[in-house]
């Protein structure tokens, strides 16, 4: 049995900071009652756009709005003098605003009102400006005439159509069409330019045509110029020899040489470099248009970075790179090449990116009281530096009236010890050569009385030993002082146990019994002072004093929970029971009693752990109980069935509304009657079909049955024992009750709107057996909640739903249903609250912050967006966000939005599993019902630093008698700046005990190391890990062995007749490192680079680096020449994969591919061949040693020497010892040698260092040097030998390897192979 206990903080509600200081400045509350009294300076809400096009053939408006206390006036300037609407008729300003209207329709001309206009709104506290708006006409001017010669040119050759529009503002867009109106088609030979002339890389004979027209459309307008048709003919040099001479006199002739291949050369730009000014934020489109035959293919590179792939794109068959957005970071060298099969030319574009302003700090409004300080903060940035100018009601600050109190600091000014009555507008000017900004920004300067906000004589209400929170808002100007005192004390109240918050908000940390009472706080400020009342009730807590016990019951029996609590006597508990932390099921077996749960008739399905939960409104307590469920326990067969149905079923004391029913049980079979069912059929509104109506105890026979109007009754009953219910008896006759009007109203009615205009009424219809009589209607009634003192109504027809149209979209409503029929109206019920329809939100969550908590968790803050902006229910808000690159590569990444949803009004969340040291892009949205709002401007964050990933590979090479190399690759995930990497080694000897470790720190920059004065014939275990700031990555591990002394295996030998020559060098897999071999190979796509593969004894390692945009990657495998399908692995996330189940010595192919959706594949590496080495044996070929054989044969030799002496002896008739040490010391058991298998290595068989039989090495395991001049060791692990099945040797030649004290500077060796050959002497 468990139990848990939560507690409720009721009246905890979350502190409000309604009076805060921003440097020192106020925070006006949002209650109207308080906006309405305070004085506010002008502010400028909506104004039209700086650079302003307007249509000559309707009305100019030109808005200007602000807001203020009191309400501000507005004028004009205009071309900077001041503008007299008044004198001219054409010209108004809308009521309340200062929106201007100049009449063009009726006869005024627009191009008497172009210049540029500025706004301005003033009120007492100050005047607000608008930007400089420039209004110009726009332009769509007639092409200018001009005479189109014909054009005759030669197949092969470049060519320029020309287009030269007419200047328009805007500028037009250009096309080119035929008569027909069908544009030209296009394609890399022929292309249109930005400036709009067509142009071909090489002309060919189907491009004859006289029908190339230029069109210019005009936006603004909506009208399209065309210029004259252009006609031109393509000539081979037959045609041309033939028809020359006809177009000399009257046409240009271009190409008149031979055009045959030839390389690119460009036709735009010209030369071999040009420039290009492009401004932040603003759409760079640079162009490379090249002739030559066969035509030249475009390709672009920037030649100091990468290209920005999300910004980036390629437009006019790859002649044009468009880049949008365009940060600083774009600014550099673009190469386009130009490339055909008779060469290639390039053209390098500078470009440069120049910025007009843009804000870092916008000056805010500033809200002080008297004596106050604050700042005004104007920061902004472009390209060149931008200057920043002050201005004050409009006038430079410099010839402003004095004020002691502010002093003007560059970007900032300062206000200290304001004094009431200096409230002003100041506007702050930010240019350059590009442009402009323009901010307003008032200080209001505030003195105001305390205000108390929070409501009075408010209970709250806490459980014993939990902190309690009374609030006292408040609002003054300057800001209030806060003061609580308790009861009639006239102590303030602070210090233990008591914490008065900066809001006012008085904290008892663990409220007890006697902190009950009254509670007043006062609000003090120069002004005055003000007081509210609030109460606090310290309540018992709730506990379980009777937990449920843990139970074990038989099948169809009944059990019972007890679970009794005792609680405060103001709170009233509520129970509640779960199964296995879920609801109980709806079956009426489980009965809920006050302090108890019944469980009827159980069944293997009851087992399980029941809670008990009692809660109150402010805290609850649980506790947990098992129900163990058993088989009952045999007893003898007793035949049991469904009881016979009831029988004579009469009708007696017949009323209105009532009726009497009895009738005569049937057998029950061995099963007591449990319960009789009556069921009705109601023959006018069901027929034949058959509902129960109520139930009664099986010791009863009669049913007194309340009945409803307009009914045709029949009545049956059915008898229910353990084993189940009998058959239904017959019918009774059939009773008919009268009409009369409705008992009830419709049930489930409730409201909501679909549309933002609209409420949806929606109740669930009554039956026909509940009409009560014919004629069934329903009258629809609704009123706007606490706005509406009149009810309106419909009465509609027998139906479920009514739309009530035209509403003010979400607000609430009262709405009721009621039923009528022809006898009447039925009860009217209570009123319930709906709401209409929502409308998607206004607009977007403001002040986005983000803040990066460490190398993959962001918290994101924002503010709540106003209430009425909602126009619906808040559901919450949700966080949009994408990774825009790593910061530690240049390629962006292909990473996919992902949204983080936060229910409820939330201002801040977190984003987890971000990647380290990268660079975010998010947003926020607002949602509710309907839908989502704006989203917030994009925000961008970087990641710190993390831990960098494993290098992607390692490996040995050059391995030599005492050094070898290490190589390795970057990680691929480097999570930051690489400071180093970190390699630690050490030997492993022939037992695998691992030596000392030696630590090497090599810098960022290498991907090699050479590691030199090793031991010859020594395996080294290399661990190798890579290093950022944050600190170190995974470690990766290889093993190899460096190459024995050539010297030990190259002892001179004596041919005979030819003095003395060299034993072969004996090759053995030992002496080869046991990493397995890395094979680097060149990718066959650019998308795929770095990969390598390396293979062991049954795996296989394939790593690679991918860059393209499909996620579905598989590694894919096959045995070489088999015509099996490929095996493929799916690898998605991963940068490399291990593949197992090898064959040694088998070949396979392999590589990585990327698929689309479609499962189609779009790039793919090279097919890699790996071979599986075969497993090599570990022991050297003894059998076909010379040292072997002539062992071999020495002992042969000695055998029989001593079988001779013996029989020589016996037949002396002496005795020999031989017998005797034969019993006392068995030969061991002699197993085969195979000669391709069993091997040993070379050793010295001077017969002094020979041991008898029996004999065992030395107790230090060791034989000197000059013993042996050879051992396993020298050949690899040289460790374990023993005999395998098929008799090669493997027994353990000898123990631990140790260094001789005598051999100080030489190696550790094994003993000598002859310690192993004890058993054969």
């Amino acid at each position: 049995m468990q139990r848990k206990k939560r507690f409720l903080i009721a009246g905890g509600a979350p502190l409000m900071l309604l009076m805060c200081h921003v440097v020192t400045a106020l925070d006006v509350p949002l209650d109207p009652k308080i906006l309405e009294g305070l004085p506010q300076p002008p502010t400028i809400t909506h104004q039209s756009p700086k650079d302003y096009i307007i249509d000559p053939r309707e009305n100019i408006v030109i808005h200007c709005e602000a807001k203020g206390k009191p309400h501000p006036s507005f004028s004009w300037t205009r071309d900077g003098t001041h503008f007299d609407i008044d004198k001219d008729p054409r010209v108004t300003m809308k009521p309340s605003s200062g929106t201007l209207v100049i009449d063009i329709i009726s006869g005024g001309k627009a191009e008497s009102y172009e210049g540029v206009y500025q706004c301005t709104a003033r009120n007492e506290h100050g005047t607000a400006l608008s930007n400089n708006i420039i209004i110009r006409q726009s332009r769509s001017p007639l092409w200018s005439k001009e005479k189109v010669e014909p054009i005759l040119v030669q197949e092969g050759v470049p060519l320029v159509l020309q287009c030269r529009p007419p200047a328009g503002l805007p500028p037009p867009i250009i096309f080119w069409m035929n008569n027909n109106f069908q544009r030209l088609p296009q394609n890399s030979r022929v292309s249109q330019a930005l400036n709009g002339d067509l142009y071909f890389s090489n002309v060919q004979t189907e491009d004859t045509r006289n029908d190339y027209i230029c069109y210019a459309r005009f936006t603004h307008t909506q009208t399209i110029q065309q210029k004259q048709p252009i006609s031109v003919k393509v000539l081979n040099m037959d045609a041309i020899n033939e028809t020359i001479a006809a177009y000399l006199n009257d046409t240009d002739f271009f190409g008149d040489s031979p055009a045959g291949e030839r390389r690119p050369s460009f036709l735009i730009p010209m030369g071999a470099q040009s420039t290009k000014l492009v401004l932040r934020g603003q759409v760079l489109e640079i162009e490379c248009i090249a002739e030559g035959l066969p035509t030249p293919d475009i390709t672009w590179i920037k030649e100091s970075g990468e290209l920005p792939s999300k910004r980036t794109s390629y437009e006019s068959f790859n002649k044009t790179l468009k880049i949008v957005d365009v940060t600083e970071a774009d600014a550099g060298s673009y190469r386009c090449t130009a490339r055909n099969s008779m060469g290639s030319n390039f053209h390098i574009i500078t470009v440069t990116i120049k910025s007009a302003p843009y804000w870092i700090t916008a000056p805010k409004n500033l809200i002080l009281a008297p004596k106050e300080t604050g700042v005004l903060t104007c920061r902004a940035n472009g390209i060149p530096k931008p200057s920043i100018t002050w201005t004050m009601n409009g006038i430079s600050i410099e010839n402003s009236p004095k004020d002691p109190s502010r002093k003007v600091e560059d970007d900032s000014i300062i206000f200290t010890d304001v004094q009431t009555g200096s409230s002003a507008v100041y506007q702050c000017n930010a240019s350059n050569e590009y442009g402009y900004l323009l901010a307003n920004a008032f200080v209001n300067v505030l003195a105001e009385p305390p205000r108390v906000l929070t409501p009075p004589n408010k209970v709250y209400q806490v459980i014993t030993n939990n902190p309690a929170l009374l609030d006292c808002v408040s609002f003054g100007s300057p800001k209030p002082k806060i003061k609580w005192f308790k009861d009639s004390q006239t102590s303030v109240l602070d210090g233990d146990p008591y914490i008065l918050h900066e809001n006012g908000t008085l904290e008892i940390h663990v409220a007890q019994t006697d902190h009950s009472g009254k509670y007043t706080c006062v609000a003090m400020n120069d002004l005055g002072n003000t007081e509210n009342h609030v109460s606090l009730e310290v309540k018992q807590p709730t506990r379980i004093i009777k937990q449920p016990e843990y139970k074990v019951v038989q099948i169809n029996r009944s059990v019972v929970f007890e679970c009794k609590v005792k609680h405060d006597p103001s709170l009233t508990p509520t129970m509640t029971w779960l199964k296995d932390d879920e609801e109980l099921p709806d079956n009426e077996r489980f009965v809920v009693g006050q302090e108890s749960l019944t469980i009827n008739d159980i069944t293997e399905i009851d087992e399980g752990t029941y809670t008990c939960i009692m809660n109150t409104s402010l805290d609850e307590d649980s506790a947990k109980a098992m129900l163990t469920v058993v088989a009952p326990t045999p007893t003898p067969a007793i035949v049991y069935d469904q009881p016979d149905p009831p029988t004579d079923l009469e009708l007696t004391d017949q009323r209105e509304r009532s009726v009497q029913l009895t009738w005569i049980p049937g057998d029950e079979h061995n099963s007591p009657i449990q319960k009789f069912i009556i069921e009705y059929e109601d023959s006018l509104h069901q027929p034949s079909v058959w509902l129960p109506m109520t139930e009664v105890p099986g010791t009863k026979t009669t049913a007194q049955l309340k009945l409803s109007p307009y009914v045709n009754y029949s009545f049956r009953v059915l008898a229910v024992n353990k084993v189940g219910p009998s058959v239904p008896s017959y019918p009774s006759r059939q009773y008919i009750t009268d009409p009369a009007a409705p008992d009830e109203y419709p049930s489930h009615i409730e409201g909501a709107g679909t549309e933002p205009d609209n409420l949806v009424i929606k109740w669930e219809a009554l039956t026909g057996f509940q009409t009560n009589g014919p004629g069934l209607q329903y009258k629809v009634i609704w009123r706007q909640k606490g706005v509406d003192k009149d009810w309106t109504s419909v009465t509609v027809a027998n139906v479920s739903k009514f739309v009530v149209s035209g509403t003010p979209t979400f607000v609430p409503y009262e709405v009721k249903v009621q039923a009528i029929n022809d006898y009447g109206s039925g009860p009217e019920p209570p009123p319930v609250e709906a709401f209409s329809g929502e409308d998607l939100p206004m607009v977007a969550p403001e002040n986005v912050n983000v803040r990066a908590l460490n190398s993959t968790i962001a918290e994101v803050h924002w503010e709540p967006i106003p209430p009425k902006s909602v126009r619906g229910r808040l559901k919450g808000y949700k966080i949009y966000y994408w990774k825009e690159r790593s910061l530690s590569k240049q390629n962006p990444q292909h990473e996919e939005q992902q949204i983080l949803t936060f229910s409820g009004n939330k201002t801040h969340g977190k984003l987890p599993g971000l990647d380290a040291f990268s660079l975010y892009t998010l947003n926020v949205r607002v949602f509710n019902g309907k839908g989502e709002g704006p989203s917030s401007p994009n925000q961008q964050f970087e990641t710190p630093e993390g831990i960098p990933g494993p290098p992607a590979f390692l490996k040995v090479t050059n391995q030599m008698l005492d050094s070898l190399t290490l190589e390795w690759g970057p990680p691929v995930e480097r999570n930051g700046v690489l400071t180093g990497y970190v390699l630690k080694y050490q030997p492993i000897n022939s037992t695998d005990e691992l030596g000392p470790v030696e630590i090497v720190t090599i810098s960022a920059n290498e991907t090699s190391w050479t590691m030199e004065n090793l031991k010859y014939s020594t395996r080294y275990k290399f661990y190798f890990n890579a290093q950022t700031l944050t600190g170190s990555g995974p470690v990766v591990t290889e093993e190899a062995v460096t190459i024995m002394d050539e010297a030990l295996i190259h002892q001179p030998g004596v041919d005979t007749g030819k003095g003395y020559t060299e034993i072969p060098l004996l090759t053995s897999p030992l002496t080869q490192s046991l990493r397995p071999p890395f094979h680097k190979v060149r990718p066959v796509d650019p998308v795929f680079r770095n990969v390598s593969t390396s293979v062991a004894e049954d795996w296989a390692n394939i790593s690679w680096e991918y860059l393209g945009p499909d996620k579905n990657l598989y590694v894919e495998y096959i045995v070489e020449n088999s015509k099996e399908d490929w095996k493929k692995e799916f690898v998605n996330g991963s940068q490399s994969f291990l593949i197992k189940g090898l064959k040694p010595g088998t070949s396979y192919k392999v590589r990585v591919v990327a698929k689309d959706q479609s499962d189609e594949m779009v790039h793919s590496t090279e097919e890699l061949i790996i071979t599986v080495p075969a497993m090599a044996s570990r022991q050297v070929d003894i059998a076909t040693q010379g040292w072997f054989i002539g062992l071999m044969c020495a002992i042969a030799l000695l055998i029989l020497v001593l079988l001779i002496i013996c029989f020589i002896k016996r037949n002396k008739g002496g005795k020999y010892p031989v017998k005797e040490k034969e019993d006392a010391h068995a030969d061991p058991e002699i197993q085969p040698m195979k000669e391709d298998d069993g091997t040993f290595g070379e050793y010295s068989d001077t017969e002094d260092h020979k041991p008898l039989k029996g004999s065992r090495t030395p107790s230090n395991g060791t034989v000197k040097k000059e013993d042996s001049d050879d051992s396993l060791v020298d050949y690899g692990e040289g460790g374990d030998g023993q005999f395998n099945e098929d008799g090669s040797f493997i027994g353990q030649y000898s123990g631990k390897k140790e260094k001789d004290t005598a051999e100080g500077n030489e190696s550790s060796e094994a003993p000598s192979p002859v310690n192993a050959m004890n058993s054969f002497v």
